[in-house]
């Protein structure tokens, strides 16, 4: 049986601040993010299983994604916890903002790696992360291959 992959893309919207970068990304700002989700493995080949010929079931991939990535992102604001963004997280949370505090600058590069663990660690046995790609831009994006990463 061959090895194939498949991939789901979903959008969410976020925005973000770069503590302490010299540009205009310092400032909060957001992006309409595209992430690509790949993943690698073998068809089904029982034909009494209700997903046979699948890799995974779409809608399978769909639910840990929504869960891990999309539904905790959409409209939120990220900051990095280690740095002054969290007085202005606090201020933010009190007036009822959805806010994250991550441990990491949250570039589309640190994300993409934080997406990963998330997905990985929620994929079948006989599934594998083949890659990520977020996209910040229509010009701009950061990808998470596994081969980079093995």
């Amino acid at each position: 049986m061959s090895t194939i992959r498949i991939t789901k893309q979903f959008s969410f919207e976020t925005g973000h601040a770069l503590y302490g970068y010299d540009g205009k990304c310092k400032n909060v700002h957001g992006h309409s993010y595209k992430l690509s989700v790949t993943v690698i493995g073998t068809p089904i080949s029982d034909t009494t299983n209700a997903k046979c010929g699948m890799v995974i079931d779409f809608g399978d991939l769909k639910k840990i994604v929504t869960e891990e990535i999309v539904d905790v992102f959409d409209h939120a604001t990220v900051f990095n916890k280690n740095t002054p963004h969290v007085e202005l997280a606090e201020e933010l949370a009190k007036r009822g903002h959805n806010v994250l505090l991550v441990d990491y600058q949250p570039t589309s590069e640190m994300m993409v790696i934080d997406f990963a663990k998330k997905i990985k660690s929620r994929l079948p046995k006989n599934i594998k992360l083949f890659a990520l790609r977020l996209q910040e831009t229509d010009s701009s994006y950061a990808e998470w291959v596994a081969s980079d990463n093995a």
